[in-house]
């Protein structure tokens, strides 16, 4: 008798799972690839870790707090840069890949205008927040080392989103 849970060869309902192939670009996505995962890595030692010190002594180590938002904030940037450049962030997909290929150009224009501008000026924001935060020099209340410490490297993430969508929007701009 026929296993009823083998795969058939045959059957094409089945949706293919393989990822789509990145887009070409003139940078690798690696970089942002590697960060994420080695943040979600860290993220996870780390929680785990005062999880179990938690459970077995009923103390906490405080700094896991601080260095958890950080790496939050640092994996949501770094997966948002190659979400962008692989179309896997979040958008109306009936608006963006609906119509004729004038209007996806159209709104991948107006789209990744937008985008850039926004994370353009965040850029410039969060470099003013660290820049503020190490002439004050501000401390973090659990560890007491330099805010600025966490907060530098996020302008530095937000203008690889920038550049990332640059070049998004000039591959939009030279489609046809």
């Amino acid at each position: 008798m026929p296993d009823a849970h083998a795969a058939d060869p045959d059957d094409q309902d089945l949706p293919d799972t393989a990822p789509p192939p990145d887009p070409p670009v003139r940078v690798s996505l690696r970089f942002e690839d590697w960060l994420t995962v080695l943040t979600l890595a860290a993220l996870a030692c780390i929680t785990l870790a005062n999880v179990i010190v938690r459970y077995l002594t009923d103390e906490s180590f405080a700094w896991t707090e601080e260095i958890s938002i950080f790496l939050l904030i640092v994996l949501t940037l770094s997966a948002s840069s190659s979400a962008f450049v692989r179309l896997l962030h979040i958008r109306i997909e009936l608006l963006a890949d609906g119509g004729s290929p004038a209007r996806q150009r159209r709104f991948a224009l107006i789209g990744g205008t937008v985008s850039l501008l926004f994370f353009a000026g965040l850029t410039i924001l969060l470099g003013r927040m660290a820049l503020d935060e190490y002439n004050w020099g501000d401390t973090s209340p659990a560890i007491g080392v330099p805010t600025w410490w966490y907060s530098m490297w996020l302008p530095v993430l937000s203008a690889v989103i920038t550049l990332r969508l640059a070049g998004i929007l000039r591959r939009a701009w030279e489609r046809t």
